[in-house]
């Protein structure tokens, strides 16, 4: 591989020049670098030709993708090429990831290796989610990211614990290694990372394609929620030293999800996968169920395996099942005690009134900070990052609690007297036993 050094300018295939200032880190094809061009810092990918199988046909394909632009903004996506040198080599550059943007991999350990530039001194730093709320928020949007980029009729072809970054605070996801996304149905030679395939590839009867990234898509889940592989148990532990030959058969040829209700030979082994018993206890039946109806029956019949668009309206259910207790327990609605239409917390015995909407069987949880998205009231919108509602406190009345409009229509409110008002946005109603709510098409009431 030709290495850049620091200073060097590598020439743009349209004009201009980028200057390489320093190493960022490294991969299975190639450097990343911080350059500065037009004025402005960018990460720079710099290719190892000898490890891509057709370097043409990539560098156009990463083109294409220049040419088509993100799916959205969650992509890091490329923006410009270099010019291709005589040898062959050439790079591309991509935004630079935001400073708030912790790695996938670094959420899965828990901490982050941080170097003092100054001393060079290495310390370990905590990285986790700031709320249940956050990680949630994080799922949905790496789901969404997904679901974005299948529309647009291209995959992913390499999903694996090294494609994102995620802001722990907000639950805000950026895609990354954007290269090897193809349209569906082309391969540049890219056929994913262990544990993270699809059994047919493993077994080399596909290759890479929407139907192999559903399933990548479900291993990234099951190790964000269940910090876990979901087909690493008791069966694959007996194999001490893991071959190329065991892990095709592990993974490829009988792979066995630990919690397959028919099969048992894989369960999780008390000591080793401490998390994945202890996590899966906590989430509700409907997120289990669609974890075994992805490492079951999706492994047999790719055709099976559950859509983006499922996946996230089930995390939008799961994110609005979310309760914070007062007495500062934090958990889904599946871990209180529920007692006909309400809640309480098994620790301190706090009761919660919920909001029930028409068009679904599920009901949200009510509690001060609670709040309810744009797509929840409205059945042709897809936006879950805008808040629609949120129960707050009277500023002027003490334990006086209200639901506040925080979107941009006016709702239909039946107040205490038994009369429906206009309530426009940034104006809010208390909550009481009557309460309904007209949104349009859909409806809620206490």
């Amino acid at each position: 591989m030709v290495e850049l050094k620091i200073g060097q300018e590598v020439e743009m295939e349209y004009g201009g020049k980028a200057k390489v200032l320093k190493v960022i880190g490294s991969g299975g094809q190639g450097t990343v670098y911080l350059v500065e061009f037009n004025g402005m810092k960018w990460a720079l990918k710099w290719y190892d030709i000898n490890k891509i199988k057709k370097p043409k046909d990539f560098r156009n394909n990463i083109q294409n993708n220049i040419n088509d632009g993100a799916p959205s903004n969650k992509f890091l996506w490329p923006r410009y090429l270099t010019k291709e040198n005589a040898d062959g080599t050439f790079g591309y550059l991509m935004e630079l990831k935001p400073a708030s943007f912790d790695s996938f991999v670094d959420i899965l350990n828990t901490y982050k290796i941080v170097v003092d530039p100054v001393t060079g001194r290495a310390t370990k730093q905590t990285v986790r989610f700031t709320s249940l709320y956050a990680m949630v928020t994080a799922v949905i949007n790496i789901v969404n990211a997904f679901r974005q980029l299948h529309r647009a009729g291209k995959s992913y072809q390499d999903l694996n614990d090294g494609g994102f970054f995620i802001n722990v605070d907000t639950g805000a996801v950026l895609v990354c290694d954007c290269d090897n996304i193809a349209p569906d149905g082309s391969n540049f030679g890219i056929g994913g990372k262990p544990g993270y395939m699809a059994p047919e590839i493993v077994r080399g009867v596909a290759k890479p394609n929407v139907q192999t990234d559903k399933y990548s898509l479900a291993v990234v889940l099951f190790k964000f929620l269940f910090r876990g592989d979901p087909m690493e148990g008791e069966k694959v532990v007996k194999d001490i030293c893991l071959t190329e030959s065991s892990e095709l058969r592990h993974y490829g040829q009988n792979a066995v999800f630990v919690y397959d209700p028919n099969n048992a030979s894989n369960r999780p082994v008390r000591g080793i996968h401490d998390n994945v018993i202890k996590f899966w206890r906590l989430y509700p039946d409907y997120i289990k169920e669609a974890f075994i109806n992805s490492f079951t029956t999706g492994i047999m019949d790719p055709s099976k395996r559950i859509i983006e668009n499922e996946w996230q309206k089930l995390f939008i259910r799961l994110r609005s099942e979310i309760i914070q207790c007062g007495c500062g327990r934090t958990n889904f609605t599946s871990m209180f005690i529920k007692e006909n239409d309400k809640y309480r917390c098994p620790k301190c015995g706090m009761e919660f009134s919920t909001l029930g909407f028409s068009n679904r069987d599920y009901r949200m949880p009510l509690y001060i900070g609670c709040k309810f998205y744009q797509c929840e009231i409205d059945p042709d919108s897809d936006d879950f990052i805008s808040v629609a509602g949120e129960l707050v406190e009277n500023k002027l009345k003490a334990n006086v609690i209200g639901i506040k409009d925080c979107s941009e229509k006016t709702w239909k409110v039946k107040m205490p007297d038994g009369a429906f008002y206009d309530i426009g946005p940034g104006k809010g109603f208390p909550i009481w036993n009557g309460l309904e709510i007209d949104f349009g098409e859909i409806k809620a009431q206490i």
